[in-house]
């Protein structure tokens, strides 16, 4: 069994069917998962190099366009004595 590359047509009708069917009356496009994914990962506080490599992108500055969704100052940065994981 072989991998094949889907046509990125197809994943944006699907996503645009999916769309209609939920009844969203915004455009919403695969960049907008993209742009979603890593504004989440931002918030979490995902090293910007990370989700460089994980976006693909050929230079940093690209990824840094993601960084103005934040707009949290050091009100985002969640101190290690509240992480619950620790």
């Amino acid at each position: 069994m072989r991998g094949h590359h889907v046509d990125p047509s197809i994943v944006n009708k699907a996503i645009k069917l999916a769309v209609r069917k939920a009844g969203i009356n915004k455009r919403i496009t695969a960049h907008s998962f993209r742009h979603s994914f890593a504004a989440h990962l931002l918030q979490r506080g995902t090293d910007i190099r990370t989700i460089h490599a994980l976006l693909g992108h050929s230079n940093v500055s690209t990824t840094m366009i993601y960084t103005h969704v934040l707009q949290q100052g050091g009100h985002g940065v969640l101190s290690p004595l509240d992480d619950p994981s620790i």
